[in-house]
């Protein structure tokens, strides 16, 4: 057993959270919002009354942010110097590659071991315990975050040193992005030249055209059942969040001089679905967008 201190319970920290008690570790946690916590202690989550609080005794903590300038600051106010030296400390956020390295350089100088380890899988992933985390770290601590990780994991892979695992992070959801809105243009087209949506769906996902967005989180209701397209696109991967990805995306092809047109279409394509008032549905109703119905 473990005492873990898990902060920021949002749609993906409840169910991290969740999966950590579940694997027999003591979990401290702490969010602003209360009624996320109050969801976090009735799962066996020990609430407390600030990140500090949360943080003193822990052997590891866990973050799970909205973005890069609330984890440099949550990581300097709260937890370095007041966890004890020593403690693991994991980001799971999905930020800056820029921040990460402030933040893991700060940690190093102040005596902890600290990884980068944002996440894909979302809401259903982070539940039922089959997330995929990216991991920027030094070589020699992989074993130790790898061991931490795997309640909440069904693959924990090490990207490079610091800063990598939001490298790796940034890259595959902007690639996700692009690849959504490709199978939802086909459904789109499929659709306005008469052929059934499930006939092209059963020869696409045995076709070249096979892909994750396709065939595992389909946008057509009806044709993946654990698709969010089957609940009128509630829940799964928010629009807002994956906006938020591609912008990240988009800064770092222009900071690096990377190319990245394609990124750049869907990141303007998602805001604006988002200005539709989209931003809290799941990404792929980029499909009703693109049948017309806004």
């Amino acid at each position: 057993m473990t005492r873990i201190a898990f902060i920021g319970l949002g749609n993906m920290g409840g169910g991290m959270a969740a999966r950590l008690v579940g694997a027999g570790h003591e979990v401290t946690a702490f969010d602003l919002s209360a009624a996320a916590l109050e969801r976090a202690e009735a799962r066996g989550c020990t609430p407390a009354a600030s990140a500090r609080d949360a943080v003193s005794g822990a052997e590891a903590v866990i973050t799970m942010l909205p973005a890069g300038p609330h984890v440099r600051a949550v990581y300097a106010a709260d937890i370095l110097g007041v966890a004890p030296v020593g403690a693991l400390l994991i980001d799971g956020s999905t930020i800056d590659v820029e921040s990460a390295r402030h933040v893991a350089g700060e940690a190093a100088a102040a005596g902890y071991v600290f990884a980068d380890a944002p996440v894909s899988g979302g809401t259903a992933g982070a539940e039922a315990g089959t997330l995929a985390f990216m991991v920027g770290c030094e070589e020699a601590a992989f074993a130790r975050i790898e061991a931490l990780l795997a309640p909440m994991a069904r693959a924990v892979l090490r990207a490079g040193d610091h800063g990598a695992g939001q490298a790796a992070k940034i890259c595959n959801n902007m690639l996700l992005g692009i690849s959504m809105i490709g199978a939802c243009e086909a459904f789109a087209l499929a659709e306005r030249l008469g052929l059934e949506a499930d006939r092209f769906f059963d020869i696409a996902s045995k076709s070249s055209g096979q892909c994750w967005s396709l065939t595992s989180y389909s946008p057509w209701p009806g044709l993946v059942e654990t698709a969010p397209s089957n609940r009128d696109y509630e829940g799964g991967f928010a629009v807002a969040m994956m906006l938020k990805d591609l912008k990240l995306a988009q800064a770092a092809a222009a900071a690096s001089g990377a190319s990245t047109p394609l990124g750049g279409q869907a990141e303007a394509l998602y805001a604006l679905w988002e200005r539709q008032g989209n931003g809290g549905r799941d990404f792929s109703s980029m499909l009703q967008f693109l049948r017309g119905e806004t």
